[in-house]
């Protein structure tokens, strides 16, 4: 009977140490797979502990992860590959809009009836349109590849959006729109002037193409100082919010005059200075925010 006893208790050790090393190497397992997402190594899962099925399971998570590692390597490639082409296209486009634009000017010059010089006008609409995508295909293209040479200073946010508007007022004219420019304090950031420039280029261009009314720029101080470019828009849903700053995006028909790009070249500078952007769709106005860090 003592025999009996003994060999259960035996068993009952032996088993628990068993179980206890198989939860050590589960836990072994996690701590590797941890340490891959911390670190961001290819360092595959390896196991000590003679057991078929954490085995099996060992070598189908080493499976997965070289074919996720595959698909990721495959993802990168082909991400250059596509902005590569984007820069070719854009090179490749600039020679013969050139020549459109240069024959346009030749054809404003001679004696045209007024209807031509109607549809004169349209065909130039159109060209600037396509020169804008044009430039930010190869913008886009350009900040994604390059490695990004940012000079942050202490700036005054108040005077770089003042001047950059103003260069603006023709355009707004000629577009019949009106700007109205709210700040009620001096406002310091710590930015590169000429990315924050750009990014009042391309959100005031953004406005001059998609605006019916008022735009109003307002200058703010949250957590961070926030520009706020609001105009009124319409048809646009609040869940296509978050995807305003998605390239190629495009909420409606007007928008494919700027490909959706305009705005996601706004999210890239914005993210390499710091800051970040954000979309708010309210009664049928649009409002987008750009945040950069405040000057401390």
């Amino acid at each position: 009977m003592k025999i009996v006893v003994v060999v259960l208790i035996v068993i009952i050790i032996v088993l628990v140490i068993y179980i206890g090393l198989m939860q050590l190497q589960v836990h072994k397992i996690n701590m590797q797979l941890e340490k891959r997402l911390r670190e961001n190594t290819r360092q595959p899962v390896s196991i000590e502990l003679i057991n078929k099925d954490i085995n099996r399971l060992t070598a189908n998570i080493n499976k997965y992860l070289k074919v996720e590692e595959h698909l990721r390597l495959k993802g990168i490639r082909e991400d250059k590959m596509f902005r590569e082409l984007i820069v070719n296209i854009s090179h490749d486009l600039r020679t013969p809009l050139t020549a459109v634009k240069g024959y346009q000017q030749l054809m404003k010059k001679e004696q045209l009836s007024q209807e031509q010089r109607k549809r004169l006008e349209i065909v130039e609409k159109h060209t600037g349109d396509l020169e804008m995508l044009i430039q930010h295909f190869f913008e886009y293209s350009y900040l994604t590849n390059a490695e990004p040479q940012i000079d942050l200073e202490r700036t005054n946010l108040n005077s770089l959006v003042g001047d950059s508007l103003v260069t603006f007022i023709p355009y707004l004219e000629e577009k019949d729109l009106s700007l109205r420019l709210i700040e009620s304090q001096s406002i310091f950031v710590l930015a590169d002037k000429q990315l924050v420039k750009r990014i009042i280029t391309n959100l005031i261009q953004n406005c001059i193409q998609h605006s019916k009314g008022v735009i109003v720029v307002s200058l703010l101080v949250e957590e961070s100082a926030v520009i706020s470019f609001k105009n009124p828009v319409k048809d646009l849903p609040h869940t296509e919010e978050a995807l305003l700053f998605e390239r190629f995006y495009t909420g409606d028909k007007a928008r494919t005059k700027s490909g959706g790009l305009g705005l996601a070249i706004v999210k890239l500078l914005a993210e390499q200075m710091g800051g970040s952007t954000q979309a708010i769709i309210e009664d049928h106005t649009l409002d987008i925010r750009v945040s950069l860090p405040l000057y401390k």
